[in-house]
């Protein structure tokens, strides 16, 4: 059963570019790149360029393809697939505007069911991850995932200012690391991703999703492949109650993530207790032990009253948590007016009522911690500054793990508004460390997609993307007793002499001639080699080899000069 994505999400991407220079990226599994830009554009771009960051290319273009093949080789030597995935690439307009942008898009071109080795029978699987599990490509004539890059990146309009670093080294500083941006894309694509519609609820062609059967909402206690189109409609905007239920994710999670971050009003006691916040994206990390101190409200100088800290600071807010408002300017702008004006922490109150999510952007400079809290956690703090003292300390709560429920199973991104392309195929933005599958690319991310920096890894595992060095479809850690063999194909050959009879694979892992390398690896004498021999062919002769072809292979071990 196959049939092909459509752009319903941000995350996939159809239609497919004639390929031009084909890159190879050497790994486990084989990435290869089809470069589907037009000459001069994209990743053809002549302009020149300095080397960077251990990028060897001279033009722009030689520069993002080297870029996208170390990512390639990362995911490449991370997964095992008997099968090369093959990636449409190019760079081509996306959405955005003067303060924030699409960075990429991309997903499966198709997707497939009811294939042999596919856990659920009854579900879709993208192409690469399809092929992976069947073990041959089951469309060759097609790639497997379409990826898309945002060719206005950085130009006046389109997050002015702010391009991709092409470096391999992760010191991007305040621009967006492109290589990140590559892995968070192609994990898409590699299976991160539901094709059931959040906003509809309607499964894609009428089949389910491999994912939906990981997707449970705690509210219902129901998994998305569980429930009906209008309630899957209501778990994907039920704001942190859909959590990934999948045993490798839960088992990362105490690896990967940390307490949760919160505002703890300490005085007065009318307001006391605590308060959700959002971390940002720069400056120093929240602590255990806290930052504590005393909240003002900054007052932009220039007259007019306002509070949204575009401009510097004209009252005392040094030594103190500086509280100022959302709006007008970027949030990195407001910290470093707060950080100038002598505040060792700002405090960024909502300016509309939403779901409390981070604060994003990049500044190396910026060195006191920030948050984002709530409209409302705002306006009850600037109430209680009319006639009080507030003090509040900044840290973690180490008793709940920011990102994932009380189980430990990580939170899934189910924002009160539904955003396509966004909801429901992303980690939650509340997850600390920040996660390469978040709908947005943190500075703080790092090249790597397993624990204990990431849960990526261990989703794709959830998905079927298991351990298999030798690629005989046994996972390495789970029942295979021959995890490291290469011996499988052909006959059984035994010191040059052809038995005849096929080198059969068992369930466990094992082919034929593996138990006999083990008998082998063991004899001290010949005839020590050619009686473990005969024990293990009698035993598969019940219904697995022939009379004959066991005669034919005691009669190989006999005249081998072993040991």
């Amino acid at each position: 059963m196959r049939a092909s994505t459509r752009n319903s999400l941000s995350v996939l991407a159809l239609g497919i570019a004639c390929a031009l220079l084909p890159l190879a990226a050497s790994a486990d599994a084989t990435i290869v790149i089809n470069n589907t830009n037009a000459p001069g554009v994209g990743f053809n771009d002549p302009t020149p360029a300095a080397p960077v960051g251990g990028n060897t290319g001279t033009t722009l273009g030689q520069q993002r393809l080297i870029a996208f093949s170390h990512a390639a080789n990362i995911w490449g030597s991370t997964l095992d697939s008997a099968v090369p995935i093959t990636i449409n690439a190019r760079f081509t307009p996306l959405t955005c505007t003067a303060t924030g942008a699409v960075l990429g898009s991309a997903g499966a071109t198709s997707v497939y069911g009811q294939a042999p080795g596919m856990p659920f029978q009854d579900s879709w699987y993208g192409s690469a991850l399809a092929n992976r599990l069947y073990g041959a490509d089951l469309d060759p004539t097609i790639a497997d995932i379409n990826a898309n890059f945002n060719s206005n990146l950085g130009n006046v309009g389109c997050l002015t200012g702010t391009f991709f670093y092409l470096g391999l080294d992760g010191n991007h500083g305040a621009n967006i690391d492109f290589v990140v941006t590559l892995l968070h894309e192609m994990g898409h694509g590699l299976g991160f991703q539901t094709f059931t519609n959040g906003s509809t609820g309607v499964p894609f062609a009428g089949v389910l999703s491999a994912a939906d059967h990981f997707l449970l909402d705690n509210s219902t206690a129901k998994t998305w492949y569980q429930m009906t189109n209008a309630e899957r409609v209501a778990s994907a905007v039920g704001v942190n109650k859909l959590v990934w239920n999948g045993t490798h994710v839960t088992a990362s999670v105490p690896e990967v993530l940390s307490g949760t971050p919160r505002l703890l009003v300490n005085s007065p006691a009318a307001i006391a207790g605590t308060y959700a916040v959002g971390t940002a994206d720069f400056g120093p990390a929240l602590s255990a032990s806290g930052l504590a101190g005393d909240v003002v409200l900054g007052v932009d100088s220039g007259g007019g009253g306002l509070t949204d800290g575009c401009a510097p600071i004209s009252n005392v807010v040094a030594g103190k948590i500086a509280l100022v408002d959302r709006g007008v300017c970027t949030f990195t702008i407001k910290v470093k007016n707060a950080q100038n004006a002598g505040a060792i922490g700002v405090l960024v109150a909502d300016n509309v009522a939403a779901p409390v999510t981070g604060l994003g952007g990049a500044d190396a400079t910026i060195t006191i911690p920030s948050v984002r809290i709530s409209l409302a956690s705002g306006n009850v703090i600037k109430a209680a500054l009319a006639g009080n003292t507030v003090n509040a300390t900044l840290g973690v709560d180490t008793n709940v793990r920011a990102g994932a429920d009380a189980q430990d199973r990580a939170l899934m991104y189910t924002p009160a508004i539904f955003a396509g392309g966004s909801s429901v195929s992303h980690w939650d933005t509340t997850a600390t460390r920040n996660q390469l599958m978040e709908p947005s690319i943190s500075a703080d991310l790092t090249h790597s997609v397993d624990v204990p920096q990431d849960l990526t890894l261990a989703q794709m595992r959830d998905m079927g993307w298991y351990p298999d060095g030798d690629l005989d479809g046994v996972p390495d850690d789970e029942g295979d007793a021959c995890p490291d063999t290469r011996i499988r194909g052909g006959n059984v050959v035994i010191d040059s002499c052809n038995s005849g009879v096929a080198n059969a694979l068992f369930p466990n892992g094992c082919s034929i001639m593996d138990e006999v390398a083990k008998c082998e690896a063991a004899a001290v004498t010949h005839e020590g080699f050619t009686a473990c021999v005969t024990q293990y062919t009698s035993t598969l002769r019940k219904g697995l080899i022939s009379n004959k072809d066991k005669a034919s292979i005691q009669r190989c071990a006999a005249k081998a000069a072993i040991p």
